[in-house]
Order: C-alpha cells, then structure tokens, then sequence
C-alpha cells in the first residue's frame, strides 16, 4: 500500500531512474554505497591512545602502537560499509518509497542490486586480513562488533529502546577495541562518559527521525516500534543520558588521586569542559527540537561550524590542563 503523504508535492516520492550502464558511474555508485562518509566514526577507534596521552614520536612501541590503531581504523571502516550494504540491500523497497533514501545507489537503480553480497565480501575480507595481524583479541572485539551490528540491521533496529542501547554500545565498543588494538587499557571512567553520551545522541537520532515524519505528516517508519507520541519521553530521556555523561566527567575530574591527577599537570583547567560538553549536548536537542537535525547526530556535527568551535575549545583546555610542554602527563 504506498503511504500518502500530504503537505509533500507528488514529486519528492517520483521514482529515480536507473543510472547509465557504464562502468564508471557504477564504480561511483559502489563507493557511494559504502558511505565512506560515516567513516568519521570510526575516530573513536585511536581515541584511548589520544587519551593515554601516547605520542607516536617517542619510541618505537609508541609508534607500533599508532600504526596497529591505523590498521584497527581501517578495519573498522571496511566492517562498517560491509553492514551499510547489507542493510542497503535487505531495506531495498522501503527505501525506494522514501523521501530521501530513495536516492541510495541501490534504491535508486545507479548499482544493480547483484553488486551487493560481492561488495558486502571483498570488504569483509578486507577487515578480516588487517585483523590478523593484529592482537587477537581486537579480532573478538571487531567479530562482535560485526555480530552486533548484523543483528541490529536484521532485527534489534526494530525494538524499541533495544535500538538506541544497541547503537550506544557500537560505538562503545569502538573504543574497546581500539584499546585492544594498541595495547592501552580503556578507564571504566571512559565507558561510563561514553555509554550515556552515546545513549544520548542515539536517542537525538530516533528523535529525528520521528520529528520529520510528524512534520511531513507521515506515519513513523514501519516495524521501528516508535509512535509519535513517543517524542515527549525521547526529548526528556535524551538530553538526560547527556547530562549524566556530563556528571561523569565531573567525578572523573574530581579524582585527583586517578588518572587525571597522573596525566594532567593543571587537571582544574578541566572542569571547564563540564559546562562546554553541556552546552554542546543541550545545542544539538534545540536544533533537534526544532526540526533541524540531521539523521545522524555525528554527521550533524562534521558539518557544523559551532561544534567544530566547541571541539577546538574542549582541545585548548585539555592542552592548557596536561602542559606537555612541561614534561608532565604520559603513559
């Protein structure tokens, strides 16, 4: 039954024709289709190495320890686009119906859907040969993440709540793995920050999603297990999970016998990142709230000039804090 959509001229649902059979636009389409954009992500990936404060010039294990990071990046990268496919090929007809992702290579007809399971193999296989030679156990870290995000594109992307937790925990586990790969244990205050900060933006994605097809008067998204009336409880649990993120970085500062007094030279130039991370995370839900957010949160922020401007703060007060140029911080 096609869904009908009022308020939306007949055009935006007007099918995209199939791209020319040329060679060129199909190698195109297919790097299109592994949205090298979202790639940015995967940045979570060498962040434990960032916050261990290990620089890759000083010693030859410090570099092994960035280049084995590289390759985990790069491993994460390929598994990713391997589940993008996937999920590409598997929501291949409700995406043909959609204002938007209607125009994905394999929505629209620009790559035959016969590219997908050689595209979705030959990038396994690409993360498969990287991880072995890395540390085993960012193999199991990287194997479940693949797991995981099979699952939630098969299935758990249509429980309520299951979702949001799941996403959350992808890229958790982004971190862990990036832990294991270089060597550097991953602090309990790291995953903590991370949960509810991620938990957090997951929810401004659902949040998302279902404002704009309330402001376009469409129904939600089939077997998403939202409904409309669920946006007052995700724009009051989401911007709390964010503020608990806060909180945690608060106690983590507050330890001054922990980590940050070992690695920080001035740890109180620290507690000016409580308010600018709770600035930044109550920006993102009043763009949300007035119907400006993009899909993705994380993307929304890549092409945001007043994020870029929060990120280069939260680095200046950091710097200000570990005063490397001291001697103090390190491993």
């Amino acid at each position: 039954m096609q869904p009908t959509v009022p308020r939306e001229p007949a055009v935006a649902f007007t099918p995209v024709g199939p791209a020319p059979a040329v060679a060129g636009s199909r190698i195109r389409a297919a790097v299109r289709a592994v949205r090298p954009h979202q790639w940015v992500k995967n940045a979570l990936v060498p962040l434990p190495l960032v916050l261990a404060h290990v620089l890759p010039w000083r010693s030859a294990d410090t570099a092994r320890q960035w280049a084995h990071a590289a390759g985990a990046f790069v491993a994460f990268c390929l598994t990713a686009s391997a589940v993008y496919v996937l999920n590409d090929l598997r929501d291949l007809p409700a995406d043909r119906a959609h204002p938007t992702k209607r125009r994905r290579p394999f929505a629209s007809g620009a790559l035959p859907p016969a590219w997908g399971p050689p595209l979705i193999a030959a990038l396994a296989a690409g993360a498969a040969g990287l991880a072995a030679f890395l540390p085993p156990r960012f193999g199991l870290a990287l194997a479940a993440y693949a797991a995981l995000s099979v699952a939630y594109c098969l299935w758990l992307k249509r429980k309520m709540l299951v979702d949001v937790f799941v996403l959350a925990g992808l890229y958790t586990l982004r971190l862990l793995a990036g832990g294991q790969a270089s060597g550097v244990e991953v602090s309990r205050w790291l995953l903590a920050f991370a949960t509810f900060f991620f938990v957090s933006l997951a929810f401004a994605k659902r949040y998302a999603e279902l404002r704009a097809t309330a402001d376009a008067g469409r129904p939600p998204p089939a077997g998403r297990g939202y409904a409309v009336a669920d946006l007052r409880v995700i724009e009051s649990a989401g911007p709390a999970a964010g503020y608990l993120a806060v909180m945690v970085l608060a106690l983590y500062i507050n330890d001054a016998s922990g980590a940050a007094g070992r690695l920080y030279a001035e740890p109180i130039f620290l507690w000016l990142l409580c308010p600018l991370l709770m600035y930044w995370v109550t920006r993102v839900w009043f763009v949300a709230g007035r119907g400006q957010l993009d899909d993705d949160p994380i993307l929304f922020a890549v092409r945001d000039r007043v994020s870029w401007a929060t990120l280069a703060a939260a680095a200046g007060l950091v710097l200000a804090a570990w005063q490397p140029w001291r001697g103090a911080g390190g491993m």
